[in-house]
Formats: C-alpha cells, sequence, structure tokens
C-alpha cells in the first residue's frame, strides 16, 4: 500500500528534506583530492549534530557508518574508510536523515580533478536521467512512467541502468512502499496520486548493468568494474506538479 501524506506531513518532510540539501551542499564542497571517505563521514555526522536531527543510515540493517560514500565503479553502499580520493575519481554520497521521525535521501556523484569525456558524459546522462524521471512523478501517470524515462534516456545515450537497486517510497519510514525500478515500460503499475513522496534514484553504469556484492556484504560494484554514478532526490507529488525536497542549490 503507497502512502499519501497529509499537509502536515509534507510540513515535515519538506523541513526533512531542506536541512539534507544543506548538508549534502556542504559535502560537495568538501569532497577533494586528499579527503579519506572517512573523513566525509564525519563531516556529515558533525552536520547532523548541529542540525540536531539524526542519521537515516548508520545502523539500518547493520550499515556501519551514516553515509555511503562509492568511489569510480562502487556503484552503491560504500563502506567510509581510510581511502584517500585521489585525481581522477568520481565519488558518490548517498546520504539521508530523520528529522522527527521524517525521512529524507538523497545522493550526487561529482567528479574530483581531471576527468575522462566519457567519465563526464556519464555523470551528465546520470544527473538528467533522475530529472527526467522526476517530470513524470505527476497524479495520474503510472508509477513505471518514471522507470521508463529513465532508462530510455539513460539508454539512448548509451549508457545502462542498474537493475538490482531501485528507489522507494519514504515517508515515516526510510523505506516505504513501492518500490520504483530504474526500468520498465510506461503505462504500468500504480497510479500516482498526490501526497505521494517518493525517493527516485538513478544508478547508471558505463558498461553492463550489471552489479556484484563485495565480501564485506554491502559495498556494489558494476561486474566489469567501469565506473558508475548515482543521483537521487525525495520528491513530493503534488497537483501543481513533482515538488524536490532535497534540493541542494539554495
Amino acid at each position: 500500500m503507497i502512502l499519501l501524506k497529509s499537509k502536515a506531513d509534507l510540513l515535515m518532510l519538506r523541513e526533512s528534506g531542506k536541512i539534507l540539501g544543506k548538508i549534502l551542499k556542504a559535502l560537495q564542497k568538501a569532497i577533494k583530492p586528499g579527503i579519506t571517505t572517512a573523513e566525509i563521514d564525519k563531516l556529515a555526522e558533525d552536520l547532523l549534530l548541529s542540525e540536531k536531527v539524526l542519521a537515516a543510515f548508520k545502523g539500518y540493517k547493520g550499515f556501519p557508518a551514516s553515509t555511503c560514500v562509492s568511489l569510480n565503479e562502487e556503484v552503491v553502499h560504500g563502506i567510509p574508510s581510510g581511502r584517500v580520493i585521489q585525481d581522477g575519481d568520481i565519488v558518490s554520497v548517498d546520504f539521508g536523515l530523520n528529522y522527527r521521525g521524517y525521512f529524507s535521501d538523497a545522493a550526487f556523484t561529482l567528479g574530483v580533478g581531471k576527468l575522462d569525456s566519457r567519465v563526464k558524459k556519464l555523470m551528465a546522462v546520470a544527473k538528467a536521467a533522475l530529472s527526467e524521471g522526476i517530470k513524470q512523478a505527476v497524479p495520474e501517470n503510472h508509477l513505471f512512467d518514471i522507470s521508463y524515462a529513465i532508462q530510455n534516456y539513460v539508454e539512448k545515450n548509451g549508457f545502462s541502468v542498474v537493475r538490482q537497486f531501485v528507489g522507494h517510497g519514504i515517508g515515516r519510514n526510510l523505506h516505504e512502499e513501492p518500490e520504483i525500478p530504474n526500468f520498465g515500460m510506461k503505462g504500468r503499475g500504480p497510479v500516482l496520486k498526490s501526497g505521494m513522496v517518493f525517493a527516485i534514484e538513478p544508478m547508471v553504469n558505463m558498461g553492463t548493468w550489471e552489479c556484484e556484492i563485495l565480501e564485506n556484504g554491502w559495498t556494489a560494484v558494476t561486474a566489469d568494474r567501469r565506473p558508475s554514478a548515482h543521483f537521487e532526490h525525495t520528491v513530493a507529488i503534488t497537483e501543481s506538479g513533482p515538488e524536490i525536497l532535497t534540493r541542494d542549490d539554495a
């Protein structure tokens, strides 16, 4: 069952998303050659503390950190460590928080230093695919209209969408119904209604869409070890169109 949020719920989710967007903006500014992925996680925890909000990921199903920091061929769920970010790396940060019982979730991929033109295109296509998906998050559309828009945009640009991981509903819980694949046939799935809130999150690979899980039980990497990019926003469906709650460009 897909829960519809009340006006009071949406007020709280807007505040949750606003704080998350602010923190993500600070994290983007901090990422540079020489910083470790653990230092990114520590900064995120310090910012959570200063905003008086809670980490959504830490301890969730045993995940050991507040952020997922994934580099290069890592698709998602990278565990922060002493790994040093180098010139030429691409860094994906997936991060969520809990504001007074209301969750928000977002992700970005950032290039560091000099990047190959194909890698730059990968990131641009992944980011644009998120926008294409969000455009379909309107009342009376079908759920898989979002999925189709993402897949179509990615594949016509010569990349592939990850199929093992999906977007999701969000609200009083980090993960709610429905699951939102990044591939599918338009016109299928539940009809979208005002008051639904989704975390839409395309993960886009340069080569094969297939992934493997590392021995740590969390980190997903591309099967061919080519780069991957990940973008995500928490989005409310409203009568006036999709509302991005986790904007980081304010």
